[in-house]
């Protein structure tokens, strides 16, 4: 078998799981009565949602984005 084609899946699995931390963090700041906790979730929440948009972006074979630093297009 193939190691790139186990690549997809592996990530279609890490963004699943990345999808469900993040609607249990959203849960539990909606649920939770503590301030300080709610800042925590929502923080937490906030940079998987980064880190998974990021995932997005950049995919096994190279950026889907062209970045190119200190140069104004």
């Amino acid at each position: 078998m193939d190691a790139n084609s186990q690549r997809p899946k592996a990530r279609d699995g890490a963004l699943s799981s990345l999808n469900v931390a993040i609607e249990a963090l959203n849960l539990a700041k909606e649920i939770s009565g503590i301030a300080p906790a709610k800042a925590a979730f929502g923080s937490v929440s906030v940079l998987l949602t980064m880190v998974r948009v990021r995932s997005l972006l950049f995919c096994d074979d190279g950026p889907r984005v062209h970045m190119h630093p200190g140069l104004d297009d």
